[in-house]
């Protein structure tokens, strides 16, 4: 791997990293030169960096007037949640119905107790990444290689949000228990019941960030 392309990867988990963690908030401007500085960077990486997460969907590139984090509407939230209402569902019930070794199966409990463990902690930003980990290792699951292509740019948008910040001790219980039962449907290959519990999770979810609107 080039000296450049290192570069761009770093610049890009980075940058990545300070949006689904919070730290950089919807709306927030995404100077090249400022964060070529913060990462100890130059701007071509920075820049190459920024093209990629507006591809994911994370970042609005502007003509003349550089970028920023994207900003989320209503409407916006509304479009995504269907989506992945439709998408992830089948996923989940696919990889039950195709079957998943024990190794895959004990990763996916693992990111369950770490992010159990995050929730009780409050460490809000380790669990959203966590739970980022967590869809994207059930869509991998799924065996369909044009789910993540697809889900790319929608599965990102709650965690820029900061989905679990408004989240009390009772619907945060309650998202955890929906990953549990996830691995437990997927590990019992029932597809209709791993369907059902990905459907609740992402309606509970969804009606989550709508009080808020």
């Amino acid at each position: 791997m080039s000296t450049g392309r290192r570069a761009a990867d770093t610049a890009y988990e980075a940058v990545r990293r300070m949006i689904l963690s919070g730290e950089a908030a919807p709306g927030t401007r995404l100077g090249e030169a400022e964060l070529a500085e913060t990462l100890g960077l130059s701007r071509t990486p920075v820049r190459e960096a920024i093209q990629r997460l507006g591809a994911d969907g994370l970042v609005e590139v502007l003509p003349h007037r550089g970028a920023r984090v994207v900003l989320w509407s209503a409407r916006d939230l509304e479009e995504i949640f269907e989506l992945r209402t439709l998408l992830e569902p089948y996923a989940v019930a696919r990889a039950a119905r195709i079957g998943l070794e024990e190794p895959v199966l004990a990763e996916l409990r693992d990111l369950c107790s770490a992010m159990e463990g995050a929730a009780v902690e409050g460490e809000v930003a380790l669990l959203a990444r966590l739970n980022s980990h967590f869809h994207e290792a059930l869509i991998d699951a799924s065996g369909n290689s044009r789910l993540p292509g697809m889900l790319t740019s929608v599965m990102h948008a709650p965690l820029i949000l900061g989905t679990f910040h408004r989240y009390d001790a009772e619907t945060m219980a309650r998202s955890m228990g929906h990953h549990r039962e996830l691995v437990d449907a997927i590990t019992a290959r029932d597809p209709e019941w791993a369907a059902s519990v990905m459907r609740s999770h992402l309606r509970a979810a969804a009606a989550n960030l709508k009080e808020d609107q």
